[in-house]
Formats: structure tokens, sequence, C-alpha cells
């Protein structure tokens, strides 16, 4: 009797200890493919509100952003939790940009100055325009500063670029304007 109950004892033990193994062995190769696929970017969800990305993607006003987005490698960051407030510049904005100086910008050497471009356009926090105010001061995600003003009623960034709609996103909130900021040199 007590044979057989250790008998019992190592076959449920080895049978576990298989279990388990090939668990192990599915969940790690599932858990590489989920990996190689990208981030945040790549979830199919089509019931939820869209990310700030998503609302650009689906904005024909917005491939020139999009593109700039993705040369730089910022379409994960931005696909993320945020809250982020984009200011969006259109694809009529960008046309106002010397046209060499945006190819530039689109290579791999410029990655840098592009990214710097595209972070002065994000801070880290979710403002409807009601809550901008004249002279506010916002701090963006490249370290720079942009500052609000409201004339007429219309709220402008860096007196350079008009806030022309908003959007809201899963993520935060876009503000589409009709001008690219540029950072301060530095």
């Amino acid at each position: 009797m007590k044979v057989l109950s250790i008998t019992m004892l190592a076959a449920m033990f080895l049978f576990t200890a298989a279990c388990s193994s090939s668990e192990a062995d599915t969940s790690s190769s599932s858990t590489e493919t989920t990996a190689n696929t990208g981030g945040q970017e790549n979830v199919k969800d089509d019931d939820s509100q869209q990310d700030v990305v998503k609302v650009a993607v689906g904005s024909k006003d917005h491939s020139t952003l999009v593109a700039a987005l993705k040369q730089a490698d910022l379409v994960t960051s931005l696909s993320n939790a945020g809250p982020f407030t984009v200011f969006a510049p259109t694809n009529a904005a960008f046309d106002k940009v010397d046209k060499a100086t945006l190819t530039a910008l689109m290579t791999d050497e410029k990655k840098a100055d592009l990214q710097n471009i595209l972070q002065y356009h994000v801070t880290v926090s979710a403002l409807i325009a009601d809550y901008l105010q004249d002279g506010q001061v916002l701090g963006m995600v490249n370290g720079d500063n942009v500052t609000v003003s409201i004339k007429n009623g219309k709220i402008m960034l860096n007196n350079s670029a008009t806030i022309i709609a908003s959007v809201p996103a899963s993520n935060g909130i876009i503000h589409v304007i009709d001008g690219v900021l540029l950072p301060p040199s530095k």
C-alpha cells in the first residue's frame, strides 16, 4: 500500500511538472510573439476611443505629421497611456515650411532634430482649450516652453500658430494648429 501511494504521488508530480513545463513553453512563446509585434500602437480595438496617434492616422489633413512621427520613431511613445496634449500641425501648416528643410528633416541623419521639433508640439497633460489662458507658459516634452496668447477669441501658440480645432482622444487631446512650432535655438 505504501509503495502504491508513493508511486501515485510520483506519477502525479511528473504529470504536474510536465503540464507546467508545457504551459511555460506556451506562455514564453506567446510573450516572444507579442514582443516582436510592436507596442501599444499595434493593439487592434475598434470599439474604444482612439489614442492621439490613431486619431492623426485617421485624418487626411495630418498625413505629413504622421509620416514625421513614424520617421522620428515617436509613434509608440504617443500611443502610450499619456495623458498628452498634442498640438498637431495640418498638412497646410507643413506646406509653409521650406521644402528643402522639411525633406532634410525626414532623413535618418536629422532624426534627432525632427524628434526635437515634434516633441516641442507635445505636453504631458490633457489641456482642453478652455483651460488655456493668455500668457500661460506650457512646458513641452523637449524641455522648452510654449507661450499661449488669446487674441480676438483665438488661441495662439508663440504668436505663430492658431488652434483651429480640438479633438479628444483616449490618451489626451489633440489641438489642430495652422502652423509648425519651432523650438528656440540653443
